[in-house]
């Protein structure tokens, strides 16, 4: 503990103690040892992060530190998905510290035990010791406290002794780390004519006129994409496609769904409830012994009870109202008190919104409204007109607007309908909204309920779980390739294939199926086998309410991609090229941009964008095109281009007017705008620089 030592020869401060917690800067892995010998024992290598091995000793170390910073700060230990997070955070902190020390070590950076003092008590204190000993009331960093603190480690328990050790020893790296950000930060530049540049690029608008021919006006299947052309443009373009390892799996799954025998015996069990719960002498202890929810004292108006309740309304204390079967629970309702409170009603109603903020079109949505009135006096159907003519959200529920207490509704609506008569307003009701049809649906009431609730889902039985799980049993019996696998969905026409590809080694779910970790690592060769190959089938997997059966179909490896692997993909990109060989050989050369879309055909359109700037590379009502844009900034007004193909389609554009940018009042401050946007990428930009040096191999699906 030499920092504590210094410190300590250099402060006489002395103040209370705070939770070390806080401080934590490690993160790390898993105590996995037993699942490492399922599948070997004797490998304890993690992964390799530039040249240097990560044993899985020193990962696990590391994480249990992180599993009790978590514990500590969160009063809880962490569950599956923090757990995931942590084993991830661990392995990037990993490769921040095997992957930058090199290039710390190549420059001499290092940290002196000045700075390091300064780092805890001097005029650069670390984030994170501040933000452990900032009042939280006040907001203000109390160094006196932090001394304490220092001066008084050793009383502490060992845990905390041990988690400051911890931190101590990584406080050079984050000192080195900001220096060495700093360094390559610090040469970011900004030239004058880069500033000017930028501003003519932002600030310099044209009037375009264009013709564009969408690739969507020729029809997929009229181009066909063959398997050299994909190999061709995958060669052409092969520095933009670099993948990681990937495996692709299909997959079936038998849902475990609660069966008639299950869902009868929870109406039976209820049903005994009902008569046990109408005696009951103490209604919250006998909802906290058979309900599947807390007891709720609140009083609550009509708005916040539940629709079944509401059609009962005027409940009656001391009644149990149910079972009701709701979303796949049983619930019963006792009314245990009752009181005055706001007033509560409910509506339905039609808006009619005015075109704009004039006279003449507020008197004509309002004469819209009274005519809807009188449709409806004559005999139309309320909801029926909601649909048909409401503009706003509850056109889809006939205008119902449900329950609602007072202050929930603007105050005209509410003056109108709190206290009106069941029925339909004579006049339509003004608002800051528009003019609103409506019609009372429940009378107003102040009454408020307390009601006991006991509710009991409908779940599956360990029978239905058991018949779920031999149903998969018998397909996986079945299922011993591929070939077999596929079958499956012809056999059991109950069963629908899903298909998950390039799933990643870390990946913890595969599509919409959650904690599926197991089957991830199966893909990846560490099943009870210890390897998977294509066509392999899996073992049944439970995964949620589910069981899983998966075969393995495809692989990719890290480096460059493969056809296989990015076909769907690459055949757009392809048949967009194909469709535009064809747009441009049916478009003509001469002409006016109107007399080339007259020649061409219906599908070739013709517009004008106002307003666009070379900097953002867009066409309003077209979309990015940023060859088109360009191009016509590169044209004099009247002259179009020749056919270009885009994003979206075929272009050719012509610019009407170009409006020069004025000069900018300070291109300092332009040239300031833009170091700051290209500092704020350098952190994420070195590091991932520095990790592609690094050749990280993660095998940790090995071992989790």
């Amino acid at each position: 503990m030499a920092l504590i030592n210094t410190i300590r020869e250099k402060s006489g401060w002395a103040v209370g103690t705070v939770a070390i917690g806080m401080l934590l800067f490690i993160v790390g892995g898993d105590l996995v040892g037993g699942k490492n010998k399922l599948f070997g024992g004797s490998d304890t290598v993690v992964g390799e992060v530039a040249g240097q091995k990560v044993e899985l000793a020193d990962y696990n170390n590391a994480l249990e530190q992180a599993k009790q910073q978590f514990t500590a700060q969160q009063q809880r230990p962490p569950d599956d998905q923090a757990l995931a997070y942590l084993r991830d955070q661990a392995w990037n902190q990993t490769i921040y510290r095997l992957a930058f020390q090199p290039e710390w070590d190549k420059l001499g950076l290092a940290v002196s035990d000045d700075e390091l003092v300064d780092m805890v008590q001097g005029d650069n204190i670390n984030p994170g010791i501040k933000q452990a000993f900032t009042d939280p009331k006040t907001g203000q960093f109390d160094k006196a406290r932090l001394i304490e603190y220092l001066k008084n480690l050793d009383k502490l328990p060992p845990e905390s002794q041990a988690a400051w050790r911890n931190f101590e020893a990584n406080l050079p790296a984050d000192r080195m780390a900001n220096k060495y950000n700093s360094l390559l930060k610090n040469s970011v530049y900004v030239t004058t004519a880069e500033a000017k540049r930028f501003n003519d690029d932002q600030n310099a608008k044209a009037t375009v006129k264009y013709l564009f021919v969408p690739y969507a006006s020729i029809s997929d299947s009229a181009v066909k994409v063959t398997n050299e052309q994909l190999q061709a443009y995958l060669d052409k373009h092969k520095g933009q496609y670099k993948v990681e390892d990937g495996r692709s799996v299909e997959y079936v799954s038998v849902p475990v769904v609660a069966s008639k025998e299950d869902s009868a015996a929870v109406r039976s069990t209820i049903g005994t409830l009902a008569t046990q719960f109408a005696s009951a002498p103490a209604d919250s202890l006998f909802v906290k012994m058979n309900s599947e929810q807390p007891y709720n004292k609140a009083f609550r108006s009509p708005a916040d009870l539940p629709e079944e309740l509401r059609k009962q309304m005027p409940l009656a204390v001391g009644k149990v109202y149910g079972p009701y079967a709701e979303n796949g629970t049983y619930s019963l309702y006792k009314v245990t008190g009752e009181k005055e409170g706001p007033q509560s009603a409910r509506a339905s109603h039609i808006l009619i919104k005015p075109e704009a903020q004039t006279p003449q079109a507020k008197a004509a949505a309002k004469a819209k409204a009274q005519d809807l009135i009188n449709k409806i006096k004559g005999g139309a159907d309320f909801a029926a007109l909601a649909r048909q003519f409401g503009t706003d959200g509850t056109k889809d529920q006939g205008g119902d607007l449900g329950w609602f207490t007072k202050g929930r509704m603007v105050p005209e609506f509410e003056k109108a309908v709190l206290g009106a008569p069941v029925g339909l307003l004579a006049a339509p009701v003004e608002t800051s909204f528009g003019y609103h049809v409506v019609k009372v649906t429940a009378p107003t009431t102040t009454k408020t309920y307390q009601v006991a609730e006991v509710k009991k889902a409908i779940v599956p039985s360990d029978a239905t779980r058991e018949a779920a799980y031999a149903h998969a049993q018998q397909l996986k019996g079945q299922a011993t390739d591929l070939a077999s696998f596929r079958q499956l969905t012809t056999k059991d026409k109950t069963l629908q294939k899903q298909e998950a590809p390039n799933l990643d080694r870390n990946a913890r779910s595969v599509n919409n199926l959650q904690n599926a970790r197991d089957l991830v690592r199966w893909a990846y060769g560490a099943g009870p086998s210890g390897d998977t190959k294509i066509g392999d089938v899996s073992e049944v997997y439970e995964i949620g309410d589910q069981y899983v059966i998966a075969a393995l179909t495809g692989t990719q490896a890290k480096g460059e991609a493969t056809v296989a692997g990015l076909k769907p993909q690459l055949s757009a990109l392809v048949r967009n090229d194909l469709k535009a060989q064809q747009i441009m050989g049916k478009l003509g050369k001469t002409g006016t941009v109107e007399q080339l879309a007259a020649a061409y055909g219906p599908t070739a359109q013709v517009g004008t964008a106002e307003g666009v700037a070379l900097g953002t590379g867009t066409l309003p009502n077209v979309g990015f095109e940023p060859l088109a844009v360009g191009a016509a900034f590169g044209l004099k007004p009247g002259q179009h281009s020749a056919p270009l193909q885009g994003e979206q389609g075929v272009l050719v554009v012509e610019p009407v007017s170009v409006a020069p940018a004025a000069a900018a009042a300070d291109l300092k401050a332009v040239r300031q705008q833009l170091a700051q946007q290209r500092g704020s990428r350098q952190d994420g930009l070195i590091y991932e620089a520095i990790k592609a040096h690094a050749n990280v191999k993660d095998n940790r699906s090995k071992f989790f």
